[in-house]
């Protein structure tokens, strides 16, 4: 399958260039944009090409909020100049002191309590982004072992993968993309955890289970419109993470968790992004 690359070159200084490349990042995430690539010029996204469509960058609302500040360029790559791309670019991730994040290629020291190996190709979540370091905290400040777990648009799966390696009783990973879903039976593989289950859909292909901890780092607009599905697969006390979303949305996402019988417990942010953990 071919991959579409778009370069997005954002004139602006240091911090207004990463203030606008995260909005583009959370924009493009929800037309299916599910690789990127930091560059000094900017973001590069990639998505499939088959699901690429002109509109989706044509009425890009970044495009309208910044006027005259971002250049687009649009080109066709073959896989294996994609895994050439984030091959070079793609750096091991630290959280914590305890969890450290590499590729197969990266050598890896002994010294961290948790050592994960991602081959994130065209999957959203290596840690290199906020909304995944800030879930991959929260999991890490959570009690996991004997818990069961849902990882909710999983990915490359590093979140059930985090979940299994910290003796989750029983761990799921569902994401709608072909991609992601393929992806995560990769690094599942690659990380020795193979009692995690997974499924390519949505929230209404979650099993008939209830959680102790789910997990969804997604967009807004589909945790707004999931949050009711969700709290049905939750026990009563389970812990419900979401991320994917601004400071400015919490209001709503709480609006809306309020609602469906969770309370919101606490929040961390990180650069105006959002993961919030509510309880049943």
């Amino acid at each position: 399958m071919k991959t579409v690359e778009i370069t997005f070159e954002i004139h602006e200084n240091q911090k207004e260039k990463k203030l606008i490349a995260d909005i583009l990042t959370a924009q493009l995430s929800e037309e299916g944009y599910t690789g990127f690539l930091d560059i000094p010029e900017g973001i590069k996204a990639y998505i499939p090409e088959n699901l690429f469509r002109d509109e989706q960058i044509e009425y890009l609302p970044a495009l309208t909020m910044f006027p005259g500040k971002i250049s687009v360029h649009q080109k066709t790559l073959e896989d294996e100049d994609w895994n050439k791309k984030w091959e070079k670019s793609f750096q091991p991730v630290v959280i914590d002191d305890q969890c450290y994040i590499h590729a197969s290629f990266h050598q890896v020291p002994e010294n961290y309590k948790y050592k994960i190996c991602i081959t994130p190709k065209m999957s959203f979540g290596t840690g290199h982004h906020y909304t995944t370091s800030l879930m991959i905290k929260e999991l890490l400040n959570n009690k996991v072992d004997g818990k069961t777990v849902m990882d909710m648009g999983c990915g490359t799966g590093i979140l059930a993968i985090l979940a299994a390696i910290m003796n989750a009783k029983e761990v799921w990973a569902i994401d709608n993309d072909e991609w992601a879903y393929k992806n995560t039976l990769e690094n599942i593989k690659m990380n020795g955890q193979f009692h995690i289950h997974t499924i390519q859909g949505d929230a209404y292909s979650l099993p008939n289970k209830k959680y102790d901890i789910f997990m969804a780092n997604i967009n807004r607009n589909i945790l707004l419109k999931d949050i009711p599905t969700y709290e049905k697969h939750l026990v009563t006390g389970g812990k419900l993470i979401l991320s994917g979303f601004y400071h400015d949305d919490l209001d709503k996402i709480e609006e809306k968790a309020t609602k469906c019988n969770l309370r919101l417990d606490h929040y961390k942010e990180d650069n105006n992004w959002i993961a919030a953990t509510f309880v049943k």
